[in-house]
């Protein structure tokens, strides 16, 4: 159990945490919710350790060991990526290693034999190994390896080879591995493809210990979280329920606090009446002063922003023809390096039609992104052919599109570039709908984080008038409100959608069809994201 008491937290000025309760009972799996900047990694931080409160006390019982993944993952070198998770096992990974050690020293027939003590050491080893499940580490750390995605081939590689999205997954390989009493996880699903989501939830629904956990991915944490906890405006608020019992709640409670702050405020405004009508008045003296006591010793309530902030809408756009996109036997190689072409993907025929929002599924490394890059004209097809209808116009959105970016530029700059037409009012309102306001908009490109940039690109690119959206991992780096507002925004566009996601949310409220890229072939699903989910069950 953990239990932390009335925690303040505070940088300079700025309080984190005013008054902070929190308890995590055995069992508990809690979903960690609130606004980016408003503490969930400061309280991570509090949970494990890392940082001390300035006030209140952390208790939690003797013996809890605490796994802690976080967005830092810190230097990895000298090890293959199965030996870094394997350390990642803590005290049973150093047992281990003593007692290959002594085990080979015992295979040596050249090599002096062990001594009683160390013979009386091993056997104390060889218990503790057994109790702590060690002999079938390695069996285990594969497993996880495999299940977010690493390749086999790969287990042996030096971790110093692995981009640092792979070192991710090694990172959480680690702490999976160790198996924790409490499992905390600061955005889990990062990097991942769905496969590697899908194989994660499971393993964290069948995980014994507790688990407290953020993540911008809406189906997966109403999935595993029975409890949610939100962190804002300086509070810790529980929530008896999963994410969806949560919204609910919330706007149930925001509603109830609205009702009390107009009560609070005709009360105050009532005395402050009697006070200026009798303030004068001898006879009145006592009884002004005492209701003067009295509201000044009443804590204003106060109502905290709405955290839906970004509010993105399209203009009508221009209509396009009935097909908007036609592909015929298409195919697509990209060349080795030893002159050879790799296949990804042959044969593929399908249309596209005006108004279908489309969601391009398949399992990674099947080809999506490279056939959203055929479609919009950023790479040739092989064979076969793809063709846009009349009055098609394209807009596209990669998990990349953000490195076009220019450095030195403002937000403002970045946009404005793209609006030539548009004066200045009409600039800042744009960005205004993607959370950018006030000096936020004179910021430098390269002073941004990977969010900040993925709204300044979704900016530019919803800002133009197309009728046909090519969207790839629109949603990464935006927190869970970010992308409500974006799906309710892309539910409401009145032109032709095809979107690549990891989001199942986000499929499943947005999409009128899918298309599924599998075994280098495409096959068309009428219906939305959650029809095909039955089909393929």
């Amino acid at each position: 159990m953990v239990n932390l008491s009335n925690i303040r937290v505070a940088f300079g000025e700025r309080v984190i945490f005013a008054h902070g309760d929190f308890l995590l009972r055995p069992g508990d799996k809690v979903g960690l919710v609130g606004p980016n900047g408003a503490g969930k990694t400061t309280l991570f931080k509090v949970i494990c350790g890392i940082e001390e409160p300035d006030e209140g006390t952390v208790s939690m019982d003797p013996g809890t060991v605490v796994g802690y993944f976080s967005q830092e993952v810190g230097e990895m070198s000298g090890r293959s990526a199965r030996e870094e998770v394997l350390a990642g096992a803590g005290r049973i990974y150093e047992v281990g290693r003593e007692l290959a050690s002594l085990e080979h020293r015992m295979s040596d027939p050249a090599g002096p034999p062990l001594t009683d003590a160390e013979m009386d050491r091993y056997g104390e080893l060889q218990h503790e190994f057994q109790r702590g499940n060690g002999y079938d580490l390695s069996v285990r750390a594969d497993a996880i390896l495999s299940g977010l995605g690493i390749a086999e081939d790969r287990f042996n590689q030096p971790v110093e080879s692995f981009s640092g999205g792979w070192k991710m997954r090694i990172a959480l390989a680690r702490i999976l591995l160790l198996n924790p009493d409490v499992l905390l996880m600061d955005e889990p699903t990062n990097h991942l493809d769905l496969e590697s989501i899908v194989w994660l939830e499971e393993w964290l629904a069948s995980f014994k210990g507790d688990l407290v956990m953020t993540s911008h991915d809406r189906e997966f944490m109403t999935r595993i979280c029975r409890r949610t906890v939100e962190v804002a405006a300086g509070a810790i608020t529980t929530y008896a329920g999963d994410y969806d019992f949560y919204v609910r709640e919330r706007a149930v409670r925001r509603e109830q606090l609205v009702a009390s702050q107009k009560r609070q405020a005709a009360m105050l405004a009532k005395e402050e009446q009697f006070i200026a009508r009798f303030g004068a008045r001898a006879s009145h003296a006592a009884q002004v002063q005492s209701r003067v006591k009295t509201i000044e010793k009443i804590e204003r309530i106060v109502i905290p922003p709405d955290p839906k902030e970004m509010k993105v809408r399209f203009a009508p756009v221009a209509r396009s023809g009935d097909v908007v996109v036609r592909m015929e036997n298409l195919s697509k190689s990209w060349p080795r390096g030893d002159g050879t072409l790799l296949p990804v993907f042959h044969g593929l025929t399908g249309v596209v039609k005006r108004l279908d929002k489309i969601a391009l599924t398949g399992v990674n490394g099947a080809g999506k992104s490279t056939l959203l890059k055929v479609i919009t004209g950023q790479t040739e097809a092989t064979g076969g052919s793809c063709t846009l209808g009349s009055g098609v116009r394209t807009g596209y959105f990669s998990q990349y599109s953000s490195d076009i970016l220019v450095p030195g530029r403002t937000v403002f700059q970045e946009v404005a570039d793209r609006l030539p037409r548009a004066n200045e009012g009409v600039v800042k309102n744009v960005l205004g709908a993607f959370q950018f306001s006030g000096d936020d908009v004179e910021k430098k490109v390269a002073v941004l984080s990977g969010g900040e940039k993925s709204r300044v690109m979704l900016a530019c690119i919803l800002a133009q008038p197309v009728n046909f959206l090519v969207l790839d991992e629109p949603t990464n780096h935006l927190d869970i409100e970010s992308r409500e507002v974006l799906l309710d925004a892309l539910r409401e566009f009145d032109g032709t959608l095809m979107i690549v996601s990891h989001d199942r949310w986000f499929l499943r409220h947005l999409s009128t069809r899918v298309f599924e890229i599998a075994h280098g072939s495409l096959k068309v699903y009428e219906g939305g994201y959650g029809d095909y989910l039955s089909k393929k069950a």
